[in-house]
């Protein structure tokens, strides 16, 4: 990437072009199965932006700065208990996957698996601790405890991490040869 020594938020047009690429997909798919109305509506914004982050390798701010748009995506499309804990969620899940991919990128073919399933999970668990300390008298009037909250959400959240990571991976390779062969 072209960077000037001063400017830490200089990234290149075509990875500018990628990251909206893959957020709108994204968005336009968590849309789409959010209109389903099934029991489990799989967050596909994270990894989409998983997949992003991936792909181009941004820096750290970069990386945060791709989490909050799509906390914005995700807060104007969803239907959860409290959307504006999306504006925190997932920039951490953003961040968590920006550093265990720097870690382990060289150490496995699976490291797409793994970092978008950790992004997920702190995503994931982040938005229910928030959603927790924000709304706790809506989430008790629907799941009469905390601990029934904590029953259904982390099933969810993990079952989304799992879907997650195996879409990552599906695409992780074709998208990075196409990218490989515009380098050449």
């Amino acid at each position: 990437m072209y960077r000037n020594r001063n400017d830490v938020f200089t990234m290149k047009s075509k990875d500018i072009a990628i990251v909206g690429i893959l957020l709108a997909i994204g968005a336009i798919l968590r849309y789409f199965l959010a209109m389903l109305h099934t029991p489990l509506t799989p967050n596909m914004i994270i990894a989409f932006y998983c997949l992003a982050i991936i792909l181009i390798r941004p820096k750290v701010f970069e990386a945060a700065g791709i989490g909050l748009v799509a906390g914005i995506l995700s807060m104007l499309i969803s239907g959860s208990i409290f959307p504006p804990a999306n504006l925190i969620s997932e920039p951490v899940g953003a961040l968590v996957c920006f550093g265990i991919y720097a870690v382990i990128k060289n150490k496995s073919t699976f490291a797409p698996v793994v970092t978008t399933f950790l992004a997920t999970l702190a995503s994931g668990f982040t938005f229910a601790a928030l959603a927790l300390i924000a709304v706790a008298p809506q989430i008790l009037a629907k799941y009469a405890t905390i601990q029934g909250f904590i029953i259904i959400f982390v099933p969810i959240v993990v079952i989304t991490a799992v879907f997650n990571a195996i879409i990552v991976q599906i695409l992780y390779i074709p998208s990075n040869r196409v990218l490989s062969r515009g380098e050449e």
